[in-house]
């Protein structure tokens, strides 16, 4: 059974870093053909993907958010860590970490963390 945990600060200030970390259990972040993203959900609106790691280490993200993004792994540890720097209220949301295969959907999910911004 494949679980996923974010976990992190749940309050940010303004213009600091956002640092979260995923950890996954139930399965190796390195097995092949796997994706392992980070999606965020802000208070009344839709999921918003931000990027994703995949079993090989590379990286993709959000046009939108990849100059603030950084989306990095700890093979020892099983964990996905996100970064998100200079914060600002508008990234307060829901923030969710989630596995899919090659051409298929999510199928395993975190139950998600909110992290507010705020001075």
């Amino acid at each position: 059974q494949v679980q996923l945990q974010e976990s992190g600060p749940g309050l940010v200030k303004p213009s600091q870093t956002l640092s979260l970390t995923c950890t996954v259990s139930g399965d190796s972040i390195t097995a092949n053909y796997y994706y392992w993203s980070w999606i965020r959900q802000p208070p009344g609106k839709g999921l918003e993907w931000m990027g994703t790691i995949e079993y090989s280490g590379s990286t993709y993200y959000s046009p939108s958010l990849k100059s603030r993004t950084s989306i990095s792994r700890d093979t020892c540890k099983n964990h996905i860590i996100l970064q998100l720097s200079s914060v600002t209220p508008e990234d307060r949301a829901v923030y969710y970490c989630a596995r899919r295969s090659v051409g298929m959907l999510y199928d395993y999910w975190g139950k998600g963390t909110l992290v507010t911004v705020s001075s």
